[in-house]
């Protein structure tokens, strides 16, 4: 029996690869704003970053996501991305 690959990822923060399952994927669709796709199913372009809150902190300072995704990514969405990461700690 062949033991099953672990998907590796790299977090847009740190550069740390890590197993997807451990980290959280930030998706740009199409059409709208980026945002936390809690899910990992959501379709269109996905960063994937650490569950940590530096991690978080340091993708808002030096608006990593910008680069990720190619194109301007608003001060808001940074905001409401570490919103939805706190709200999700906390319960």
């Amino acid at each position: 029996m062949k033991a099953k690959k672990i998907p590796m990822r790299m977090c847009v923060a740190c550069r740390e690869m890590k197993p997807k399952k451990e980290m959280l994927r930030i998706v740009k669709p199409k059409e709208g704003d980026v945002f936390i796709d809690f899910s990992g199913k959501a379709a269109g372009r996905g960063a994937y970053i650490c569950d940590d809150p530096a991690c978080i902190a340091k993708l808002r300072k030096g608006r990593l996501l910008n680069r990720a995704f190619s194109c301007e990514v608003s001060a808001e969405v940074y905001a409401k991305i570490e919103e939805d990461f706190i709200a999700k700690k906390q319960g």
